[in-house]
């Protein structure tokens, strides 16, 4: 059996060497031709995989180590009788230790608490999900909008223009749909990224043309009140320089890059796997996961709970070191294809980034308030 698989998946070898052959390839460069004698074809999001694209190949199944599929051609691959698995939730709580450090710049840069905003978290599913749980364990007040989960279950989710009218804080986490009653291709458009209330903040980790980039930037240029996140762009992997300026941070999707999520990608599609070849699933993450942690902090006695929560997030994932990666290649980039390049390599050199849990916080146990703090944003505090 011949495996092709994207190089930026992790621990391939570990979880399905044992399958097939394995043919490791550049994402952006997987086609007609690198899978002309394949059997199994596993990606990432770069890689835009069509029913044509498969045509006439032996491939039966295509597997994203990825939460999104809108790169996945999935009423064709279904047409052609082709199993498709992607890897819902694997990399959620990556993607939410970024929002929290947006959140924490954010709150820095504008003299504000962040604890004190009213989050509007557009899509609640496996990421939005886990970002609202959290930030309400912190006791933070949160507006919830996705129009499929609204119809199903009637109550506790506002439309998209309430929650731009009432939030202080905007974070997307959706998928990229073109069609259909709730399409999210340039759901947040010129009109509601007018609508935006003084001083707010916008963070977009979902997919870049979720929200309207021409528009995004005429904005900014009038608005210096607002602070917009942006780690997916609309013409990914071309970033455009002039909006990234305007950003308050600018990242190079990464904002789901915990090591960590991505081996759970990983170990989904070798299970989704094995099923459709219908044999058992010997490897797992918990025999193959790294033993290094992100480390140990002691907090000394006294120390503000939201300090220390602060001071924490920080110690895992400080957003700001990505901002100024993405920075200085734009600034080095000697054109658009240099640009390019740059941005994939910055995604495929990516430093090892853990996530909370894996963050060893010993507390007094004379400051349980402190504890219970770390607990909600996802750290595992030790009382000692």
């Amino acid at each position: 059996m011949h495996i092709v698989a994207d190089e930026n998946i992790p621990l391939l070898d570990e979880f399905i060497g044992e399958l097939g052959r394995l043919t490791r390839l550049p994402g952006r460069l997987i086609d007609h031709t690198s899978v002309a004698d394949a059997d199994i074809l596993l990606v990432r999001s770069v890689t835009q995989v069509r029913a044509g694209m498969l045509l006439g190949t032996p491939v039966r199944f295509v597997g994203t180590c990825t939460i999104g599929t809108d790169h996945l051609d999935l009423t064709g691959l279904a047409v052609a009788g082709i199993e498709v698995a992607s890897a819902p939730g694997c990399n959620a709580r990556g993607v939410v230790e970024y929002v929290l450090s947006c959140l924490l710049t954010f709150a820095e840069r504008s003299a504000t608490a962040w604890q004190d905003k009213v989050v509007g978290i557009v899509g609640v599913g496996e990421v939005g999900g886990r970002l609202a749980a959290t930030l309400q364990a912190l006791g933070v007040e949160v507006l919830l909008c996705d129009p499929p989960r609204a119809e199903r279950e009637k109550q506790g989710f506002v439309s998209l223009d309430e929650l731009i009218a009432r939030s202080d804080v905007i974070s997307c986490h959706v998928p990229l749909t073109h069609s259909g009653p709730h399409a999210t291709h340039h759901l947040l458009n010129a009109q509601r990224l007018r609508a935006l209330r003084p001083g707010a903040w916008l963070i977009n980790s979902s997919r870049g043309p979720v929200v309207d980039n021409a528009a995004l930037a005429a904005l900014l240029a009038q608005r210096d009140d607002l602070l917009v996140a942006l780690d997916v762009w609309e013409t990914e992997p071309l970033v455009d320089p002039a909006l990234a300026a305007r950003c308050a941070l600018a990242t190079p999707h990464i904002a789901g890059y915990s090591l960590d999520g991505k081996l759970r990608g990983t170990e989904q599609i070798y299970q989704a796997l094995c099923a459709f070849l219908q044999r058992p699933a010997t490897r797992s993450l918990q025999q193959l996961m790294p033993r290094t942690g992100a480390g140990e902090w002691q907090l000394e006695a006294g120390t503000p709970p939201d300090w220390a929560l602060a001071r924490a997030l920080r110690l895992v994932y400080d957003v700001r070191d990505d901002d100024a990666r993405l920075r200085a290649m734009l600034r080095g980039a000697a054109s658009e294809q240099a640009s390019r390049e740059g941005f994939d390599r910055l995604r495929k050199e990516y430093p090892l980034r853990r996530e909370c849990n894996l963050l060893r916080v010993m507390t007094a146990a004379s400051e349980p308030h402190t504890a219970r703090r770390l607990l909600a944003a996802g750290f595992e505090p030790q009382a000692v």
